[in-house]
This record gives structure tokens, C-alpha cells and sequence, in this order.
């Protein structure tokens, strides 16, 4: 990697607050995108309280702590995900990587301690919301599981700030380099000195 003295550095962040309604917001696209098809593939002959009444039966065997152990292990691993993939680019591996929480707004979060190229970096930004989200709800579709849709769509909806992030850097020229801001929810945007 060339060293950073070549490049200009830019801080672009997200408001944690705008990133947990945004989260709440794309809900409404996540259940048109996934939550449509699985119910017109899987109600009973058009029958929505029967759907509804199917979708209890398949719930009705998980309690309260089944449900918040699931989704403590879940956000855990979605920060894993982030680490891990960050970790296959980054030169030192895991020890460029660093988990906390952002205790302010309780938000657990995954830093990267180097710079990554944008492609790397946005890679490493999507996978969790890929693997916990988009492919769990699609696989819902396919077999007709209703925990296991919610469980994607939640997953989807909670990669919100990830999405943010990476509209922040999207249009970047691929010889930029981004780094995780320590302490805030961003990241800092290096551009290569012509």
C-alpha cells in the first residue's frame, strides 16, 4: 500500500440517530422486496388470518429469551462478519481489526485500524447484511419459514448503517482509500494527490 502522505484525507460520517430511523425506514422495502413474494407464495388460498394463524403455529415453539439470544448472537455475529472479511484484505489481519460499542447510542461496531481500497472496504461493509440478511430471507421464500423471514428482514433492516456508509463512498474513484473513523460512525475518505 503506498503510504498515506500521497493522498488527501476527508472525515465522512452518519448520524447515528438518522442511521437508526434510516434502519426503521428501509423496513418498508425490505418487507415489499421479500415479505410480498413470501406471502403470495405461502397463503393458504388467499386466507390472510390463515396465514396469519400458520405464521403463530410456526413462532409458537420460541419464547421471549430464545428470541433476544438469537438476536444478541446475531448482531455479535454481523460485527464478526465485518472483521473477518475486513481481516482477508487488510496487510496485518485480525490485528487490524477492533470490536466495542459505541455505548452512547448502544451500538456494537467493527473498526478497521488500516486502509482498505474502496472495493475491499465496501465489500467488507456489505457481507453482513448479505449473508444474515438477504440470503436467509430468500431462502424463507424458498421453504416457507416465517422465523426465519423475519430473521432476514431484520438482519437486512439492521445493516441500515452499513448502507449509509457505503452510499458515502460509492461514487469514489477506485485508487481511494477508506479507513473506519475510531470513535464515530464513518469513515475517513483518503484521495490520491494527482
Amino acid at each position: 500500500m503506498e503510504k498515506l502522505e500521497n493522498y488527501k484525507k476527508e472525515k465522512l460520517t452518519i448520524d447515528l440517530v438518522w442511521a437508526n430511523i434510516f434502519g426503521i425506514l428501509i423496513l418498508i422495502p425490505i418487507a415489499l422486496i421479500f415479505g410480498l413474494p413470501f406471502y403470495f407464495i405461502w397463503q393458504p388460498q388467499g386466507d390472510f388470518k390463515q396465514f396469519l394463524q400458520n405464521a403463530e403455529y410456526q413462532f409458537s415453539g420460541f419464547g421471549f429469551l430464545w428470541f433476544l439470544g438469537v438476536l444478541i448472537l446475531g448482531i455479535i455475529l454481523h460485527e464478526l462478519i465485518h472483521g473477518i472479511t475486513w481481516a482477508k484484505f487488510a496487510k496485518k489481519g485480525f490485528k487490524s481489526i477492533k470490536f466495542g460499542i459505541l455505548w452512547k447510542m448502544l451500538t456494537p461496531y467493527c473498526h478497521c485500524k488500516e486502509a482498505l481500497n474502496v472495493k475491499q472496504y465496501i465489500i467488507g461493509a456489505i457481507t453482513p447484511a448479505i449473508i444474515m440478511g438477504i440470503i436467509p430471507s430468500i431462502i424463507a421464500i424458498m421453504i416457507g419459514n416465517v422465523a426465519l423471514l423475519i430473521f432476514g428482514m431484520f438482519f437486512t433492516m439492521a445493516a441500515g448503517g452499513d448502507f449509509l456508509i457505503i452510499n458515502l463512498i460509492r461514487k469514489e474513484k477506485s485508487s481511494a482509500l477508506v479507513q473506519d473513523h475510531p470513535t464515530e460512525a464513518g469513515c475517513y475518505i483518503y484521495r490520491k494527490i494527482e
